[in-house]
């Protein structure tokens, strides 16, 4: 381990020479006309090559996830480009594929999202801020459903929208908590009908979710059309195709649809796109991206939201099961800090370490029941000690583990990930035996606590009446057979953010139910969960700023 001054993250990045992307697209066989320049060093990839190459074999789908995170963070996106820099480095043609990422989390606490150190995704400040504005026109779709819904009501309602079911929101990407519930129409007649609604954050909107899921671009209308966004008088739903609404908000998207392709800092190819959150949303990069990237390399290295109760069981029963995707691996990012706070000592030793491993054995234990094999990816920190890495190391085969490996590739690069690339290719090239959680055909609140069982190890759930009202409204209008996407902390197995480590003997509480008609799922409201973050008390947002040159600070 060296014990050199690092420069941060942000002076790694802005000091990088980085390839030419249209040279970049030339190596991965892109013809001029499939890549779209934004700048010298970002494009976007038209869909046709889907077509142009769907003869062709596809890579290894490698999904990246982690034990249940930590407020200090444990390093995935960064393990994840460290396993794409890993593979390079012992000659594989690997194609990394990220989320974009959200100004609410950049500007709030988590940070950034294109890995750290010398492991990164570049251009790092702009990935970390406007990038290419797939999130804003995202934004701007989802608003002007909203707006477009408000003045069919004052216009005649010709639909017979009753205005108190309207339950379509309007979106931001920025934490604001005076949003989560607001009151709209105030004026008078022409502002239109007083009313409660409210804000999401831009990530864990339905636009949101629809834009990564959709296969191409009539399929995207064909989902935006879908989208529910009241009920009439009589109670009969009410959609975005009704209100005339659809084929404007395509139009604001069909650059959106497109991913985007920038590279790691040694040159690897990366597909950024789409930013669900995976406590609130499905919590994966774009389907397309995915199936582009299956296209284009050898293996492919997808990173899924927060834990493997969160994100990875979402990218298996939802996104995979709507692509016909088969993962060939799981890499389980760990971290020495992580398993001693799940041990209930953050400052503790060797014991705090084995007693938070009962967390990493919980995660291993749900991807067995996916039935797939997991490497363990040991991200080490600056400070940690060699005898509690290999031990976290340890515990990991102990518990199952198909190998387990440290990560050094924030301080060396791809060359400190060549271990871990190493046992992911020995994973991916043993037979798995892939399967979902639940059955589509069984009811939504049978689908609702096989996860709560079966991923999180609950003994059960509990629904409150509104959640049972929506159970049975949604079951007569046919939805019952959608998938499931589960809306919790992402800080505990449970829907308590209190019971950390691997809790045993609690009861899951769903309190509601949202149909995302035009993505295709339900999602399920679990505890306290809010769909619009906010701001701590020192945001990061604090630190960012432009210095005497001009140049960004203060990202990270």
């Amino acid at each position: 381990m060296t014990t050199r001054q690092m420069p941060s993250s942000l002076e790694i990045a802005q000091s990088a020479v980085l390839r030419p992307i249209d040279e970049l697209a030339a190596g991965l066989g892109l013809l001029p006309e499939e890549v779209d320049l934004y700048g010298r060093f970002k494009a976007k990839i038209d869909l046709s090559l889907l077509d142009r190459l769907a003869a062709s074999p596809d890579g290894r789908l490698i999904d990246v996830t982690a034990i249940t995170p930590t407020r200090a963070g444990e390093g995935k996106t960064t393990t994840s480009v460290s396993l794409t820099q890993g593979l390079g480095h012992i000659g594989k043609d690997p194609v990394l594929c990220l989320r974009e990422a959200s100004l609410g989390p950049v500007f709030g606490i988590k940070g950034g999202a294109a890995g750290g150190g010398y492991a990164q995704v570049v251009p790092m400040e702009d990935m970390n801020l406007h990038f290419t504005g797939d999130i804003h026109a995202i934004g701007a779709a989802n608003n002007l459903l909203a707006a477009m819904v408000e003045a069919h009501v004052l216009h005649g309602n010709k639909l017979g929208i009753d205005p108190l079911t309207i339950s379509w929101r309007r979106c931001v990407d920025i934490n604001d908590r005076a949003l989560r519930d607001i009151v709209i129409g105030l004026g008078g007649r022409p502002n239109g009908y007083v009313r409660q609604s409210g804000f999401d954050i831009t990530a864990a909107s339905e636009v949101m979710a629809i834009v990564a899921v959709a296969s191409n671009l009539n399929d995207l209308r064909r989902r935006l059309g879908a989208v529910t966004v009241a009920q009439t008088f009589d109670g009969e739903p009410v959609t975005a195709e009704q209100l005339r609404a659809a084929g404007a908000m395509t139009v604001l998207l069909k650059e959106t649809i497109k991913p985007n392709l920038v590279q790691t800092l040694e040159g690897q190819p990366a597909l950024v796109h789409c930013g669900p959150f995976a406590n609130i949303a499905h919590g994966n990069n774009s389907l397309v991206a995915d199936r582009v990237a299956l296209k284009l390399g050898d293996y492919v290295v997808t990173e899924s939201g927060f834990g493997a109760d969160m994100g990875m069981e979402k990218f298996f029963d939802i996104v995979c099961r709507a692509g016909d995707l088969r993962p060939s691996a799981v890499v389980l990012v760990a971290t020495v800090k992580a398993l001693k706070h799940h041990g209930g000592a953050p400052d503790g030793g060797i014991e705090a370490i084995e007693v938070g491993a009962l967390n990493l054995a919980r995660h291993l234990g749900i991807i067995r029941e996916f039935g797939l094999h997991a490497v363990v990816a040991v991200n080490r920190f600056p400070g940690d000690l060699e005898e509690e890495v290999e031990r976290v190391r340890a515990l990991a085969l102990e518990q199952g583990a198909f190998a387990a490996e440290v990560n050094n590739a924030f301080e060396e690069g791809g060359a400190g990930a060549a271990a871990l690339a190493e046992a992911v290719v020995a994973a991916a090239d043993e037979s798995n035996r892939f399967d979902y959680i639940y059955p589509l055909d069984a009811s939504i609140e049978v689908k609702i606590e096989a996860i709560a069982k079966r991923v999180y190890g609950a003994d059960g759930i509990f629904l409150l009446p509104a959640a049972r009202a929506r159970i049975e409204e949604f079951t007569k209008l046919g939805l019952g057979a959608l998938p499931i996407c589960m809306a919790k902390t992402h800080l505990s197995l449970s829907h308590d953010p209190a019971l950390s480590n691997a809790p045993t003997g609690f009861t899951v509480t769903v309190r509601d139910l949202r149909a995302y008609t035009g993505a295709g799922w339900i999602v399920a409201l679990c505890g306290d969960m809010q769909t619009m973050p906010g701001l701590g008390s020192s945001p990061a947002a604090l630190k960012v700023d432009i210095d005497a040159d001009g140049r960004t600070v203060g990202l990270f």
